[in-house]
C-alpha cells in the first residue's frame, strides 16, 4: 500500500481509505463482529486510515476490528453539530466509543456553503480548543459542494478538506469543473485532501480502475475513501490501489479480474417498503436529490442515487434500506 502526507497536518496515511458508512446500520447492518472482521482484513491490506461518523453507528466495529492492530493507524470522524456543546459531546462520544485518547481527523458534516460554515463557528471555536488539548490532530470538513471546499479552502483553522467528487461529476453540488477550481485552490491553501464517492455509489464500478486512477491524481490528494462491506471489496480495492501505485507485490491482472467478478456478484440498490408514509422526510435528507414523493410514496432515482444511506437515517418509519 502507498502512502502520502495528508496536507500540512504531518499524518500519513494510506492512498485507500475505508469508508465505513457500509459495515453498519444504514448500509450492510452488519454486527460489530461481522463488521470487525473486513476492518481487521483492511488493516492486513495496509489501510491504516479510516473514516466514520456520529451518523454510521460504526465505532463499534472500528474498534473491534482495529483491537490486534499493533502499527500506526488514523480515524476520521465527523458531527453535524453546530454549536461547542454538541460538538464536545460528539468528540467525546467518538473518543470513548473507539477506545482512543485522540483522533486524527474531526470534521464539520456536510457544510455546502460560506453560510453553513458561518452557522458553524460554536463547532469550529470547540475543535480549535480540542485541537490544542490533543483530542484531535487536526480539524476537517466534508462536504459535497465546491462552494463548501472553497469555503473551508479559505478558514485557516481547518487543516483538512473531504468532499464528494467523481470523474463522472455525479452528486457533485455546483459541477465538476467548479469543484475542480476549488480542489486547486485547497491544495494550493495547503490543506489535507481526502476524497469521497469517487465510484460514486457504485455507479462506477464497471470502471473503477480509471475511476480510482483519477481520484488518485488530483492535486493534492493524499486517499480516497471507499465503502466497503465484505472482504472481497477489500482485496479488490487494496488490490487495484496497489496495481495503480506500480507495486510489486500487487495483484496479477487474472487475480485483479476474479477479485472483481465476486464484488460485481453483490450489487446494492435502494429498496423502500410498502410502509413508507410519503412524509418527505428522505427527500429534504438525500443530498444527491435523488428522491420524491409520489402519490404518497418515496421514489428514488436510481441514476442519482449515491447509496449514501442518509435517508434511512432521516426516515421516521424505517422503510428505506440498502440491500
Amino acid at each position: 500500500m502507498e502512502y502520502r502526507t495528508l496536507g500540512r497536518t504531518g499524518l500519513t496515511v494510506s492512498r485507500l481509505c475505508f469508508g465505513a458508512l457500509t459495515i453498519g446500520p444504514l448500509q450492510a447492518r452488519l454486527t460489530p463482529a461481522e463488521g470487525g472482521r473486513i476492518v481487521q482484513a483492511a488493516y492486513e491490506a495496509g489501510i491504516t486510515f479510516f473514516d466514520t461518523a456520529d451518523l454510521y453507528g460504526t465505532y463499534p466495529h472500528l474498534r473491534e476490528g482495529l483491537r490486534g492492530a499493533t502499527g500506526e493507524v488514523h480515524l476520521a470522524s465527523k458531527s453535524y453539530a453546530p454549536d461547542a456543546a454538541g460538538m464536545r459531546d460528539s468528540v467525546e462520544t467518538a473518543l470513548r466509543a473507539l477506545g482512543r485518547e485522540e483522533l486524527a481527523v474531526f470534521s464539520l458534516h456536510e457544510v455546502d456553503s460560506a453560510a453553513q460554515l458561518r452557522g458553524h463557528a460554536g463547532a469550529l471555536e470547540y475543535l480549535v480548543r480540542a485541537k490544542a488539548a490533543g483530542l484531535v490532530r487536526a480539524i476537517g470538513l466534508s462536504t459535497h459542494s465546491a462552494e463548501g471546499v472553497r469555503a473551508a479552502a479559505l478558514t485557516p483553522e481547518i487543516d483538512v478538506i473531504h468532499p464528494l467528487v467523481n470523474r463522472a461529476g455525479l452528486g457533485v453540488k455546483g459541477g465538476l469543473p467548479a469543484m475542480r477550481e476549488a480542489l486547486d485552490l485547497a491544495a494550493a491553501m495547503g490543506k489535507g485532501l481526502y476524497v469521497m464517492k469517487p465510484l460514486a455509489g457504485g455507479h462506477l464500478r464497471g470502471s473503477a480502475r480509471d475511476s480510482l486512477a483519477w481520484a488518485l491524481d488530483l492535486p493534492g490528494v493524499a486517499a480516497v475513501a471507499v465503502g466497503m462491506r465484505s472482504e472481497a471489496e477489500v482485496r479488490f480495492n487494496a488490490g487495484l490501489v496497489a496495481r495503480l501505485a506500480g507495486e510489486p507485490d500487487a495483484p496479477d491482472e487474472p487475480e485483479l479480474e476474479r477479485l472483481a467478478q465476486a464484488v460485481a456478484a453483490t450489487g446494492r440498490w435502494l429498496h423502500i417498503e410498502a410502509w413508507c408514509a410519503g412524509c418527505g422526510a428522505c427527500a429534504a435528507a438525500c443530498p444527491s436529490g435523488a428522491l420524491t414523493v409520489v402519490e404518497d410514496r418515496a421514489v428514488v432515482d436510481r441514476e442519482r442515487c449515491l447509496l449514501c444511506g442518509y435517508c434511512g437515517a432521516a426516515c421516521p418509519e424505517m422503510a428505506i434500506k440498502i440491500v
